[in-house]
């Protein structure tokens, strides 16, 4: 592949995407009322501020609440983490601030601003909304320019015009003993790579304590090591195995995305304690006040200095003259304001410089740096280089995404799964021209098996609810772990069930048949089926009832019409009900799927993506209930194979 086509090819691709991002962002805005844009869970209005303490690093709390007193905050899509607009008026007045969520209650959302707000945000009629950052865009661009820079040997290895090359690796002493014999092998073929690795892992195989293993031997060969992962939920998992393992790891990213058990290892919070940083803390707060004494004073504004420079206005006012027919007194204002900006700009330029010092004492001090992908790209850490990178769940990264940590070391290793869900890719075009395939399955598609161990033992699922997942997606490669393959509901269940009782069955299809149909509800693009969320419900509530905890039960779909739908019936705290999507990566003891499609036509959407399919089915541990229209799903050859091995095996039932 040509280095300037692969280079065109996905600058198209990166802004094509962003502006679908953009486009669909402020169009909604525009469009839908306050209002609706509150009923739709992506803003809140009429809201009051109050001042927080300085915390998160020193950022700015504000703490917003309705304004009527005791009213909780409707459901929203807006979590922590978010980014979001503050407005009074309009929405596109330039001096709304964007805050990112740090804490989030039924009554109550607090904001975290870099700098201090503009004064109104403590007031009330005030609207938040969600909102869209498009500095990932940005650096994917800043990434594929790197990537024209690189020498001719590294373009050629990446695009796949020369094989990457191995070193023999001596035999080595693994820090965790526990690690099965797939396991060890991926560590060894990922120190022994020269140029990159793969290492794939399917549901419940542990490719992130692989990671970790392989991390750890890296840092003894006296590596330095940049770890990254698209979501912050990734990467937090990464930093809290590394941090138990007493690596000196530094996390990177806005505090309010961290979860708080690990905030102490972040870098807002670590360079707090530095004296530097002291310091500059002490220069901008003296700024500040310098800042407010400077209302004081007369501003020298066009109407004021009449043409005069700066310098002019400084000299008239020590030889106290005047000119031009502006008044003495407001000549010696002018300088006083000039005078105190002078030194304001010093202050905040030595306060910059300190922390700077202080950030980069930090991150040399640093084994392990851990960060998303995009903030891999980040100011902070322009100037640093890894020997190595460590991808975790690389398979949900784009390609000009994983491309911004990639090209920040010499080598990289990749842990994921191409079997599971791809990135999320809005703009059509931009999915139909392989922006949902990443660098990981390119690599593998290249090279094969010669860059790539297939992790072999899942430490998660019963090996009936693995049996058709292992088959169907993984060769029958899988093994379940003894420990695992056959721990049921009966374990945990306070009283003693006969283990053929259907509440313990770890695997069981409820076929609804065409009894129970699909709906569009007006204005949405996505489905729901009412009659299938009544049973969802019916199923959640008989297991709770025989004292399985609402915290080991999740309800999944795959259209967010069908979750709110499930979220109106199912009012049970704990109890986690989400889209496929936005449960990758997640596991639970009990998981319930409600697939939704019902119709006479066999259409089944993007439920033909059988990697949505497969994430669904291998998130429970104990019991699998799998809830939808056989005769709609049949139309799909690997459905048809799934409801025919649920019948095989004893695990169907009709609902009706």
């Amino acid at each position: 592949m040509d280095d300037n086509k692969y280079i065109g090819h996905f600058t198209e691709l990166v802004e094509l995407e962003r502006e679908e991002q953009m486009r669909r962002h402020e169009e909604e805005m525009r469009r839908l009322s306050g209002r609706e844009r509150e009923e739709r869970g992506r803003a809140f209005l009429m809201m009051k501020g109050k001042s927080q303490d300085l915390g998160l690093g020193g950022k700015h709390l504000v703490k917003f609440r309705k304004q009527t007193a005791g009213i909780t905050l409707p459901e929203s899509e807006i979590e922590v983490g978010d980014l979001v607009l503050i407005s009074k008026t309009s929405l596109w007045d330039e001096d709304n601030p964007l805050g990112t969520v740090a804490e989030k209650t039924s009554y109550a959302i607090t904001i975290a601003f870099d700098n201090a707000p503009p004064g109104f945000v403590y007031r009330k009629d005030l609207r938040i909304d969600l909102f869209v950052n498009d500095i990932t865009f940005q650096r994917m661009i800043e990434a594929l320019t790197q990537f024209k820079r690189l020498p001719r040997w590294r373009k050629d290895k990446l695009l796949g015009n020369t094989a990457p090359e191995f070193s023999q690796v001596d035999k080595i002493e693994f820090f965790n003993t526990k690690l099965n014999k797939s396991q060890q092998e991926a560590v060894i073929r990922s120190l022994a790579a020269r140029d990159f690795f793969l290492i794939h892992g399917p549901p419940g195989t542990g490719k992130t304590i692989t990671c970790v293993e392989v991390i750890a031997q890296l840092i003894k060969r006296g590596n330095k090591i940049l770890t990254a992962a698209d979501s912050n939920v990734a990467v937090d998992n990464l930093v809290e195995r590394l941090d138990k393992i007493g690596v000196n790891v530094v996390r990177i990213g806005h505090p309010a995305r961290i979860i708080p058990a690990l905030r102490r290892r972040s870098l807002d919070y670590l360079v707090q304690d530095e004296p530097n940083y002291r310091k500059a803390q002490e220069f901008r707060k003296r700024a500040y006040e310098l800042k407010e004494d400077m209302k004081r004073y007369i501003m020298p504004e066009m109407r004021w200095r009449r043409g005069l420079s700066d310098e002019e206005i400084m000299l008239l006012a020590s030889e106290g003259a005047t000119t031009r027919g502006i008044p003495l007194k407001k000549i010696e204002g002018m300088k006083k304001w000039l005078d105190l900006k002078h030194e304001l700009d010093r202050l905040f330029g030595d306060a910059r410089e300190l922390e700077e010092r202080a950030i980069r004492r930090i991150i040399k001090a640093a084994t392990v740096i851990c960060t998303t992908n995009s903030t891999a790209g980040s100011e902070i850490l322009k100037s640093e280089k890894f020997d190595f990178a460590v991808i975790d769940e690389a398979t949900q990264s784009t390609e000009p995404s994983a491309l911004i940590a990639v090209l920040k070391a010499k080598r990289f290793i990749m842990a994921g799964d191409h079997k599971q869900l791809p990135p999320t890719v809005l703009n059509e075009e931009a999915a139909c021209r392989s922006f949902t395939k990443s660098l990981f399955e390119r690599l593998l598609a290249l090279h094969g098996d010669k860059i790539r161990v297939m992790l072999d033992v899942q430490y998660r699922m019963n090996e009936e609810i693995a049996e058709f997942p292992n088959r169907e997606f993984y060769d029958g490669k899988l093994k379940a772990d003894e420990q695992v393959k056959r721990r049921t509901l009966r374990d945990i269940l306070p009283e003693s069930v006969d283990e053929d009782r259907e509440d313990v069955k770890p695997f069981l299809f409820i076929d609804t048949c065409d009894e129970l149909e699909e709906r569009v509800r007006k204005g949405s693009t996505s489905r729901e089926n009412p009659g299938e969320a009544k049973l969802v419900k019916d199923v959640a509530e008989r297991l709770l009832n025989r004292g399985i905890r609402p915290e080991d039960i999740a309800v999944i779909s795959p259209y967010d019409d069908q979750v709110a739908q499930i979220k109106r019936m199912l009012h049970v705290e704990g109890l986690e009900i989400k889209t496929v999507d936005g449960f990758q990566g997640r596991e639970k003891e009990v998981v319930i799927v409600s697939f939704v499609r019902s119709n006479k036509s066999g259409t089944i959407g993007f439920l033909k993506d059988l990697r949505r399919l497969n994430v669904s089915i291998t998130r429970a541990k104990r019991k699998l209930v799998l809830i939808g229209d056989s005769n709609t799903l049949e139309s799909e050859g690997c459905y048809r194979r799934l409801v025919a091995l649920a019948k095989e095996s004893g695990a169907y039932k009709r609902a009706v």
